[in-house]
């Protein structure tokens, strides 16, 4: 049975650790700033390709060009504007979350200290959404899901719950997803986990019991990743609301990678 468990994030870093100092930015990738970075790396999946963790940067403007990776953010204190290439702008704030696929054309910039998690997909495939694609998402936490479809009966304990779930983002290799899902109470069976997936927990709570018996509790404002292969059981009693960030390895796109290669 599997021994993996959930990795529960903190803005501050692993407890006795905190963050540590970045490489330096390259000044010729900036307009503005002689920013300093801090952070600290929580998870890398098995291809290599995907990391997350907390991310802290001082002011800084950067050229205009094409993003280099698709990246979710939580932005948890400071601000940043997205300028688009019709010089367009969304500021996102502390509390507020986006995705900026790889390729989309835009400006960070960025007049006071940040802190954020992240979720960062590394894709060398050569995909690529389409034109219209390549914009920077933004979405609110409170917004409409759609119902969740048929589901698979045979993982619940005590009925099917009704759910409701609404995705922002897929990446062009459709491996990586962003939105929103909820959930009536719910308790499944302690089953092998297919996904790596990052959630943060905006309204309930739950307990997330693993295949080495413990079982932790999260609570609205709480981020964990839960990894692919773990054994995972749920259990809460009144609604849920999670944000998702799910990466599900495409086996035929893993083996392009340089990083899955080795």
């Amino acid at each position: 049975m599997s021994d993996l468990t959930p990795i529960g994030f903190s803005s501050q870093g692993p407890e006795g650790e905190g963050l540590v100092e970045w490489e330096k930015i390259p000044a010729e990738a900036l307009t503005a700033g002689d920013p300093v970075q801090t952070g600290h790396n929580y998870f890398t999946d098995e291809t290599g390709t995907l990391t997350s963790g907390v991310w802290t940067c001082t002011p800084m403007t950067t050229k205009a060009g094409p993003y280099d990776v698709n990246e979710y953010m939580l932005v948890l204190e400071g601000s940043v504007t997205m300028i688009h290439e019709d010089g367009t702008r969304d500021t996102v704030r502390a509390g507020e979350s986006f995705v900026v696929p790889k390729g989309t054309p835009c400006v960070w910039e960025q007049t006071e200290d940040i802190r954020k998690f992240y979720v960062i997909h590394d894709d060398h495939s050569g995909e690529s959404l389409d034109a219209d694609g390549l914009k920077v998402r933004t979405f609110g936490h409170d917004s409409a899901l759609d119902p969740v479809g048929e589901q698979d009966e045979s993982r619940y304990i005590g009925g099917t719950p009704k759910q409701g779930i609404k995705v922002f983002f897929q990446d062009a290799t459709e491996q990586m997803s962003v939105g929103l899902w909820e959930t009536e109470e719910m308790h499944t069976k302690p089953l092998p986990f297919g996904r790596n997936e990052l959630m943060h927990i905006l309204e309930g709570e739950v307990t997330i019991t693993d295949g080495t018996g413990q079982a932790t509790t999260y609570k609205a404002g709480d981020t964990f990743m839960v990894p692919k292969g773990m054994i995972y059981q749920w259990d809460s009693v009144g609604k849920v609301r999670k944000i998702f960030c799910i990466f599900q390895p495409n086996e035929s796109v893993a083996a392009a990678q340089p990083e899955a290669a080795e």
